[in-house]
């Protein structure tokens, strides 16, 4: 009898651990689901930021992108390089994703187009497409990120931008803190911080799969900055100015990063 006893004793030991892990386990979700939910509706229900260079998002949330962007600002490096692959592993259908600021066909016509650089004092530099291809041509084949999760591995060719910056002696620009790019019809505009910008991997891109763009993947110039998602990578490049002050930007107007940085 004793020994029958012990033995449902220790059984109801070992089953008030049970329940008491259970119990713990369960308060535990409870506060940590009560705490997510308060900190997801205080994060809803808070005011909206002043339109300005960014919009659209709610100001706790800009003031965190905005302090993660100064932290990877300081420990971003030309040495850091996105993986490249081989020739074969590019997609032979890149994808279109969106064709805001790609004009229709018959409103554009490439042969008539310069990519246009804003000086100071107003002066504009005027740059064709052919003169463009005289430069040293470098390719890249890399992983396209876009910031809707879907990613692909395509193949491009054009210009180093810090090359272009050199040919055409901007380095004085190139000293300011941000460069703006947009679009012939100024209806896509993008803005890049410096550094991003003169990454040996940034190109000023004019062909796609060993061809000449397509008009829908942004012919005749469009940017590939492999250390920026999709957003950043404007088709149909018409405008570049430099500036020491943000310019502004499509989706950072949405409510999107500014920085936009992987």
């Amino acid at each position: 009898m004793k020994k029958q006893d012990k033995k449902d004793k220790k059984e109801r030991t070992i089953e008030q651990k049970i329940n008491r892990r259970n119990f713990i386990s369960f308060a535990t979700f409870a506060v940590l689901g009560t705490a997510a939910y308060k900190g997801w509706d205080w994060l809803h229900t808070s005011p909206d930021e002043v339109p300005g260079i960014t919009a659209g998002a709610h100001k706790p949330l800009r003031k965190a992108l905005n302090k993660t962007e100064l932290f990877f600002r300081r420990i971003f490096s030309d040495n850091h390089l996105v993986k490249t692959y081989p020739k074969e592993m590019a997609a032979k259908h890149v994808r279109v994703n969106s064709d805001i600021g790609v004009e229709a066909k018959h409103k554009f016509d490439p042969a008539t187009w310069k990519l246009q650089v804003i000086k100071k004092g107003g002066e504009v530099l005027q740059v064709s497409l052919d003169e463009l291809r005289t430069l040293p041509k470098t390719e890249i084949i890399y992983d396209f990120k876009c910031v809707e999760g879907w990613d692909q591995i395509s193949h491009w060719a054009g210009v180093k931008f810090r090359d272009f910056v050199k040919h055409y002696q901007l380095d004085e620009y190139a000293k300011m803190e941000y460069v703006g790019m947009e679009t012939p019809d100024k209806a896509y505009y993008v803005g890049l911080d410096m550094p991003s910008a003169m990454h040996p991997q940034t190109l000023l891109a004019y062909e796609m799969n060993d061809k000449l763009l397509p008009l829908q993947n942004g012919a005749p110039l469009r940017l590939i900055i492999p250390v920026k998602y999709g957003i950043k990578n404007l088709k149909r490049i018409g405008t570049i100015r430099f500036s020491n002050t943000r310019p502004h930007d499509y989706w950072a107007e949405q409510g999107y990063d500014y920085y936009s940085g992987l």
